[in-house]
Parts: C-alpha cells; sequence; structure tokens
C-alpha cells in the first residue's frame, strides 16, 4: 500500500472515458480493504455498500420463486449482483454481458475480492457486449430473471446514445426476452417516476424497492437505491 493509503490496480483508457481501479482502506476504518471503481474521475461503485447491488438479484429470484433459473444480467461491475444470483442452488446458468474489456479483465486476473470465487463457478459466463443492443434484438433464447445494473439511473446514463431501453418501446423489446412469469430488474441511485410510468405501461406487474444505507465516507448521511422489478 503506498504511503497515500491508496493504491491504483488498473487505470485504462476505455470507449466511455478513462476507468480506474483502485484499492485503500478508509481512515476510520483501517482493518477494512476497499476496492472501487471510477470512470472519467467519477466515483461508480465500491466492495464497501453492495447491501443493493445484492437485493437486486435476490429480490428478483424471490419473486421468480422457481428453480432452475436461467439468468441474464447486464454489467458486471465488481461482480456483488451476479455473486448473490449465485449464493444458492436455484440458478442453473448465470450470463454477464460487460460493455467494457478492460472490467473483464480485472475479473480473470483476480484483481478484484470475487475473482476466484465467480472464476471457480461452472455456472457462470461472462461475455463481451451491448447488453442494450442485445435486448433491442429478437431473442435466441428466453430467460427468467434479467437484471441490469448499469447506469446511475434511468436519466443519467453512461452512454447516452442507450436511453431507448428506459422507454415503453425499449423495454417491450427487452419483455420479449423473459420466459412467461420472468422478472426484470433494474438498478437506479435515484427513484425515476418516468421510467416506473414506463415499466407500467409494458409489465403486468411492477415493484418498487428502496434500500438506505449509512455513507460512512460522508458525516454518516443517509443514502438510497432504488430497485424496480416487472414481471412479464
Amino acid at each position: 500500500m503506498t504511503a497515500s493509503n491508496l493504491e491504483i490496480l488498473a487505470y485504462e483508457q476505455t470507449s466511455l472515458g478513462m476507468l480506474c481501479l483502485r484499492r485503500r482502506r478508509p481512515l476510520h476504518e483501517p482493518e477494512t480493504l476497499v476496492t472501487e471503481i471510477t470512470l472519467n474521475h467519477e466515483f461508480l461503485m465500491s466492495s464497501y455498500y453492495t447491501a443493493s447491488e445484492r437485493a437486486l438479484a435476490a429480490i428478483a429470484l424471490e419473486m421468480h420463486g422457481g428453480k432452475d433459473v436461467n439468468v441474464l444480467i447486464g454489467g458486471l461491475g465488481l461482480g456483488y449482483t451476479v455473486d448473490e444470483a449465485l449464493s444458492g442452488d436455484r440458478v442453473q446458468h448465470a450470463e454477464v454481458v460487460e460493455f467494457l474489456p478492460q472490467v473483464i479483465s480485472w475479473l480473470n486476473k483476480g484483481l478484484v475480492p470475487l475473482s476466484e470465487k465467480l472464476c471457480s463457478d461452472k455456472r457462470l459466463r461472462v461475455v463481451e457486449g451491448d447488453i442494450y443492443g442485445r435486448l433491442a434484438a429478437p431473442p435466441s433464447g428466453l430467460f427468467d430473471v434479467i437484471l441490469i445494473d448499469v447506469d446511475h439511473s434511468p436519466d443519467e446514463r453512461l452512454d447516452s446514445n442507450v436511453g431507448r431501453f428506459y422507454t415503453r418501446e425499449g423495454l417491450k423489446a427487452a419483455k420479449e426476452h423473459l420466459a412467461e412469469g420472468g422478472i426484470l430488474g433494474v438498478w437506479s441511485y435515484a427513484q425515476d417516476s418516468p421510467f416506473a410510468d414506463a415499466l407500467r405501461g409494458v409489465f403486468g406487474e411492477v415493484k418498487i424497492k428502496s434500500v438506505s444505507f449509512k455513507h460512512k465516507f460522508l458525516n454518516n448521511e443517509e443514502h438510497t437505491d432504488w430497485l424496480f422489478f416487472a414481471r412479464k
């Protein structure tokens, strides 16, 4: 660990900008090792707060209620959503579509906390690709659960060109990739009424869940993430 208590594990140019993987020990909790991702020097995600990423998978699987579930996940990140999905024996297969090859490389090189665990799970397949483009195209197969954890929110996207997914038209196309009774789950850091309205216009059942926590790095301010779920 460097004198500044910050270790840069990777710093790479991507099609979306400068991507950084870093590791540090918080001053208020020096026994804890935290891994973080930033994009263009803006915070994306951390191994310190993972409750909402895990809840995205846990709630969707609970809503589905079945066994031998096939899951499609848009966005690998640090891997906490897919780790939660694979934590039990109900998921038969999980496919993760990650847009940035650098993020996949970090997993394969063992640079993220869950690398060894995820890479050893034979149910998992990680592929490079555009999840939004895939969901806009005709399906080649159906999934029981589709989880999206890519953007900050439906209104604040990492790539401004992928907004179609969050519209009724985009959701209708995505719905075709779900098996009957299948669940779509979407992560957001903000409560978004227009997106909720679009979901209700396409799916018969829609649920919105909040996950709150105290942000120790910001004077214990309470922060809330939002999870959107819809059933085909």
